[in-house]
């Protein structure tokens, strides 16, 4: 199914441009999300008058995007969570328990869908996380996790 897109998308293309996708990827996802348009004539010619002001509001997003990135990339943040004597949580530090911890400490809010931890948090130490803030613009941060009390 062609589809004209409304916004930069990672690893998928950038405003106006007609590219061809699943069905279900485009409907339940792209068009959903308005982030898509069906690629009709009309549209297409649509989007070409309002491409400009598109890119407007991308690069209001970008803006946006780099002021949150100097705010917290190459930050810490603490998670205190109950172990094992072995070092191993009982479950596993999710995005969107490190979504809330950002809100706390920074008042920012931040989606769980753009939270990518480089590999799963079950154990305690300091970890690596990739904070997806726009198409082209990505914050590192360190969640640290430390013991609360270790249960027999």
């Amino acid at each position: 199914m062609k589809v004209i897109l409304l916004e930069n998308l990672k690893k998928i293309g950038s405003i106006g441009d007609v590219i061809d996708v699943k069905r279900g990827f485009a409907r339940n996802f792209l068009i959903a999300n308005k982030k898509a348009l069906y690629a009709s004539k009309t549209n297409i010619k649509e989007v070409e008058k309002i491409k400009s002001e598109l890119s407007k509001k991308d690069n209001e997003k970008k803006h946006h995007a780099k002021k949150i990135l100097e705010s917290i990339n190459k930050k810490e943040y603490l998670v205190k969570k109950l172990s094992t004597e072995n070092k191993e949580l009982y479950g596993s530090v999710k995005p969107t328990e490190i979504s809330k911890l950002i809100m706390e400490k920074t008042g920012l809010e931040i989606k769980p869908s753009m939270i990518q931890p480089i590999k799963e948090i079950k154990s305690l130490g300091k970890f690596k996380v990739r904070v997806s803030l726009h198409s082209e613009v990505d914050a590192e941060i360190t969640i640290n996790v430390t013991s609360a009390e270790s249960i027999q």
